[in-house]
């Protein structure tokens, strides 16, 4: 299992005979699953959590209730703070976008080691757009300046669970979690990861075009989730309310069309996305669950970047600032603490 060093961001594997480090950066209903899934298969498994959750991990082990892999509970080492675990090969960045602001001073040891960065979070990741941060995600560009560019793996998490308990995962159902350089190749970092995620049980093929998936999944994600919070319904109630199925399909065809205008092409329609969100069934989206709890919501990244883009390349998306609006309002009102 022997692991060989070139330089920083140039991990090499010899084939069946790599062994890796994985430090999961957001250990709660998706990151921890991936965390559990990854540690059951024999992965060195490192996670980031906080409060119950992770006196609970400490003391307990992660455990998943699951529709997939069953139920199971594995111990992983974990803490507060990413700087614990000193050099890892991959982190998998999975807490919401909204949190950078304070956890980037964790980041500073794997960026000066090789660590290799994997972005699994909703809507549009802060590289994005390499030349021109989006300050939705990233203000000042923060972000972007700190990581480098090519250390960069992007992901996109087609799943859905929650947290029970402290410590505890109810994974519902999904488990494609597709993987990208993000200029297309096919290296032996990126085979490396996808192998570790295949061999616990999920999917991560590689895909050439990694934007392309992001966009596939975010135009839902801008439609399904404002609505769902400022009307309180599920995904059910909305795809099967006449009024509120055109309203999201209009907003569906907006951010197609600001995906169009950055140069990315999605490939599907508004009707095959509503037909899609249907598997889903009668769930909470995870910005009406925020709601319900007074957490900030995953509005920047989501409606605020599509609309950022929307108005940089001068695509109208009225229907997307309305719900944009009224949902950020809402947070300022409903949720205890503020978001970006």
């Amino acid at each position: 299992m022997k692991r060989v060093r070139r330089k920083a961001g140039s991990l090499v594997f010899a084939a069946n005979r790599w062994r890796v480090r994985i430090a999961v950066f957001g250990a709660g209903a998706i990151g921890g699953f991936i965390a559990a899934a990854l540690a059951r298969s024999g992965v060195d498994i490192c996670v980031v959590a906080r409060g119950a959750h992770l006196d609970a991990i400490g003391l307990d082990g992660l455990r998943v209730d699951g529709s997939d892999l069953g139920t199971f509970t594995v111990k992983v080492a974990a803490s507060s703070d990413l700087r614990d675990f000193g050099d890892v090969d991959y982190v998998l960045i999975a807490f919401k976008s909204h949190q950078w602001r304070g956890v980037l001073p964790q980041f500073e040891r794997a960026i000066s080691g090789n660590a290799v960065f994997v972005t699994l979070q909703n809507g549009l990741p802060f590289w994005y757009s390499r030349d021109r941060a989006l300050e939705s995600v990233d203000p000042g560009g923060q972000i972007l300046r700190a990581i480098p560019y090519e250390r960069i793996i992007g992901g996109v998490v087609h799943a859905s669970g929650h947290i029970v308990a402290p410590g505890v995962i109810r994974q519902s159902g999904g488990m494609l979690y597709p993987l990208g350089e993000l200029d297309g190749s096919v290296t032996p970092r990126i085979q490396a990861l996808s192998h570790a995620f295949e061999r616990a049980g999920m999917q991560a093929p590689i895909e050439p075009d990694i934007r392309r998936n992001i966009w596939r999944k975010l135009v839902n994600n801008t439609a399904l989730n404002p609505v769902s919070a400022l009307t309180r319904a599920t995904v059910h109630e909305m795809l099967h309310d006449s009024g509120t199925r055109a309203a999201l399909r209009a907003m569906i065809d907006e951010a197609l069309a600001v995906a169009r205008a950055s140069g990315v092409e999605p490939g599907v329609d508004a009707d095959e996305r509503l037909k899609w969100a249907e598997h889903i069934a009668d769930v909470k989206t995870s910005m009406l669950q925020d709601l319900e709890a007074g957490k900030p919501l995953e509005l920047e990244p989501i409606a605020g970047a599509t609309v950022e883009l929307a108005r940089r390349y001068s695509v109208p998306v009225p229907h997307i600032e309305t719900a944009y609006a009224l949902t950020k309002l809402l947070e300022r009102i409903v949720c205890l603490e503020p978001g970006l």
